[in-house]
């Protein structure tokens, strides 16, 4: 398991506040950002459920649902606070949830893994959806790995991919076991592994493997393999070349991009052999034009 700081309390904690808590007043007008300062004070003073719950609960009415749309700015200050932080796809009502619920953790830190999970279990979906986005900023990160574990046991994308995309907390919290899990249900579901933090450095030897199975499961059924699979697989394909090979060869050119992209991070010379028989697409990703990235988003 990796891990960041041990908590979000004093200082970090405090940070974490005044960046949403910024965020939020330069975008509200007076009537709004009061009745948020209000309900953090009430929450503050006193963390019961039924009143952080109700602020949770209202908050789009009051606050609206207008993207947050950070500037580069405010994106590099939110890198500062909370390395690996990304918060360009929230809303002002989520921003808005995920800091009462911060706040929350300011009178009893020592409660907040429970709270947070019961008002996760009890949320409506866009509740839920908000509270996962929060995951890095909140205190005892290891003790809310449990809440973190039903969003990415969730039937519903949207409620995973909270957990799963633009979040440096799995790659920090997960389990080498969870991690593999979630990588592999991110692609059973037909999401994308391009958004996951910290991927390339937590590939591991068992993740290639059931990955390959995967891969071959898919195969026998006559259904297509998404490309972005094989970026976890490259760096243990000495045992996989006939995989490699066979993808690499392809007739679909994303298909044999990836096999490419693949075979250049394999460590047995035999795979630079077979990637320079195709020298331009050696050449692209010597130069950077053809990676794991700029893949995802051509598919």
């Amino acid at each position: 398991m990796h891990s960041s700081e041990a908590t979000g309390s004093g200082d970090c904690f405090r940070l974490r506040l005044e960046l949403l808590h910024g965020w939020l007043a330069r975008r509200l007008g007076d009537e709004a950002l009061a009745w948020l300062d209000g309900q953090a004070r009430m929450i503050a003073e006193e963390p019961d459920m039924r009143g952080l719950t109700t602020a949770i609960g209202l908050a789009p009415r009051r606050l609206g649902k207008a993207p947050l749309a950070l500037d580069s700015k405010e994106n590099a200050e939110a890198e500062r606070v909370r390395p690996g932080l990304d918060a360009r796809c929230w809303t002002l009502d989520q921003t808005a949830r995920i800091y009462l619920m911060l706040v929350s953790g300011t009178a009893d830190s020592g409660g907040f893994p429970a709270r947070l999970d019961r008002i996760f279990r009890s949320g409506e979906i866009g509740e839920q959806i908000a509270l996962l986005r929060g995951l890095p900023l909140y205190p005892r990160p290891t003790d809310i790995v449990p809440t973190a574990g039903e969003g990415i046991r969730s039937a519903m994308q949207p409620i995973f991919e909270a957990v799963v995309h633009d979040s440096p907390y799995p790659a920090e919290q997960f389990s080498e076991a969870t991690w593999n899990q979630m990588v592999v249900k991110t692609l059973f579901i037909g999401s994308t592994l391009a958004p996951i933090e910290g991927l390339d450095e937590r590939r591991n030897a068992d993740l290639a493997r059931m990955l390959v199975d995967y891969a071959h499961e898919r195969w026998a059924a006559g259904r297509t393999v998404s490309p972005e699979l094989w970026r976890c697989v490259g760096p243990f394909a000495e045992i996989y070349l006939d995989e490699l090979i066979k993808v690499f060869e392809s007739p679909v050119e994303a298909e044999r991009r990836a096999g490419a992209l693949a075979l250049s991070e394999c460590p047995t010379p035999e795979a630079l052999v077979i990637l320079e028989s195709a020298p331009q697409l050696w050449r692209e990703i010597r130069n950077g034009t053809l990676s794991w990235n700029t893949l995802a988003w051509q598919t």
